[in-house]
C-alpha cells in the first residue's frame, strides 16, 4: 500500500469515526469494522478510477497472433467494489439515529464527480 493511500484511509477512518462517537457502544463497535472497510474501499476506488481514466474502459488483450477487446480489469473491479461500497455506506447510515442520518455526507458524490 502506498503512503498516500494509507494517509487517505486514515483520514477517512478518522472522519467517519467522529460521526459515530456518540452512538451506543455495541453499534460503535459494529461501525468500527465497517468504517475500516469502507475507508479502504474509498481509497481503492479512487485508484481504480484513475487507472480507468488513464487507460480507458476497454483493454486490448493479445491472443497469440491476434488480440481481442475486453472490459478493462480495473473497470470490472471498480464496478464490483462500488456496489459493495454503497452497501456498506447504507449499513453505516442505518446505525446512526434517524435525525443524524440526514446530516452525514459520506463524500461519495464528490468522489464520483472528481476528475
Amino acid at each position: 500500500m502506498t503512503v498516500e493511500k494509507d494517509k487517505e484511509i486514515k483520514r477517512e477512518i478518522n472522519r467517519l469515526t467522529n460521526l459515530y462517537k456518540d452512538i451506543d457502544r455495541v453499534k460503535r463497535l459494529t461501525a468500527k469494522n465497517l468504517i475500516e472497510e469502507v475507508a479502504f474501499m474509498k481509497a481503492t476506488l479512487k485508484e481504480l478510477k484513475e487507472l480507468i481514466d488513464e487507460h480507458g474502459p476497454i483493454d486490448e488483450m493479445p491472443q497469440g497472433e491476434y488480440s481481442i477487446l475486453r472490459e478493462h480489469p480495473a473497470l470490472k473491479s471498480y464496478n464490483t467494489m462500488v456496489q459493495r461500497y454503497s452497501t456498506i455506506i447504507k449499513q453505516l447510515m442505518d446505525l446512526l439515529p434517524k435525525e443524524q442520518q440526514k446530516e452525514v455526507d459520506d463524500g461519495f458524490e464528490a468522489f464520483l464527480n472528481e476528475k
